[in-house]
């Protein structure tokens, strides 16, 4: 089997219209560097992008999970984002993300190479019934990332996702004897050698919590989409979330994909750092649109219309941003 024609190419990337698991197979084995994806959450209402009950959602996901071990590298990484929830009308909370842990893991041979954990400190108030009326829980602001490998010694550098210096932080390295006197911890750890050259090491050590708002509503992407009469995707995430996975388990020339793409926001981040990137989305609407993440800001309304028009009617497009250009075929 081969993959069939992307809905669209951009100088690093390729859309693909389909059900995942089936253009899973449609790769080779060991040829993707890294999967980051966020699923449709296991919630207890439908929504209108697809979700799966909790009781179906860890046996339903790990039927991906398997096809994406065979398709990552050795030293690949496989980024998963889970939202939290509650059990149903009850106030307690679903284990379904420490499930699909547990059985990625002891069932399908992968390794926990660390928990991350996204904070959106601009997401509302939520569950209602728990937080807003009966004021008896704090709100869900949390979501778990699992960083699995398929192997114990992943690619990875940290050096390529380092935090700014706060400014008492650059004081105390341009002059670290005036500022603080550094003694050893009771760990043994001389914290002096951290300031010897002045330097420092160019930033600080990001945490495993990741502080990200969420709360995108002027982007060329939704303006875009407004332009079109469509709605944009219902869960996006922002780029920085998948921009620092891609920044830290990545070089440039990777490959990056994510097999529930929506908006394609991992695709917009991944071209942006010279990776190529492979977006699967079996909703051919999220697709198209998704493809306005690639056109450049000074296309007028006609032309937006026109393109988008022209992806739902099959008509493969190349978008060439350096020379502002759409080439049907």
């Amino acid at each position: 089997m081969k993959l069939p024609s992307p809905l669209y190419t951009t100088q690093y990337g390729k859309a693909y219209v389909g059900d995942s698991l089936e253009l899973l197979d449609c790769l080779s084995d060991n040829s993707v560097n890294l999967v980051i994806t966020s699923p449709p959450f296991a919630l207890q209402r439908q929504k209108e992008y697809g979700n799966k009950s909790q009781e179906d959602y860890v046996d339903w996901l790990a039927v991906f999970a398997k096809k994406i071990k065979r398709v990552i590298k050795n030293d690949g990484s496989f980024v998963l984002d889970l939202g939290g929830a509650y059990e149903k009308g009850r106030p307690t909370r679903s284990l379904y993300n420490y499930k699909i842990l547990i059985k990625f893991c002891e069932d399908l041979g992968f390794f926990l190479a660390e928990e991350f954990f996204w904070f959106n400190p601009s997401k509302l108030p939520s569950p209602i019934e728990w937080v807003n009326k009966r004021k008896i829980r704090a709100k869900d602001a949390v979501n778990t990332i699992w960083w699995f490998s398929k192997s114990e010694y992943p690619k990875a550098d940290i050096k390529k996702v380092l935090t700014p210096y706060s400014e008492r932080m650059k004081q105390l390295l341009k002059n670290s004897e005036k500022f603080y006197t550094p003694k050893k911890r009771p760990s043994g750890h001389d914290i002096s050698k951290e300031f010897g050259n002045g330097n420092g090491n160019g930033g600080a050590i990001p945490p495993n919590l990741l502080q990200i708002s969420n709360s995108e509503s002027n982007s060329k992407y939704l303006r875009f989409c407004k332009i079109a009469n469509i709605q944009g995707h219902p869960a996006r995430f922002p780029r920085q979330l998948p921009e620092f996975f891609i920044k830290f388990l990545t070089d440039p020339g990777d490959v990056v994909l994510d097999i529930f793409a929506g908006s394609n926001t991992t695709g917009e981040a991944a071209e942006g750092h010279g990776r190529k990137w492979l977006a699967f989305e079996k909703e051919k609407d999220y697709l198209a649109a998704s493809s306005f993440r690639f056109l450049e800001n000074n296309k007028s309304d006609s032309e937006i219309q026109g393109f988008y028009g022209a992806l739902l009617s099959e008509k493969e497009v190349e978008i060439r941003s350096k020379q502002s250009a759409l080439i049907f075929k």
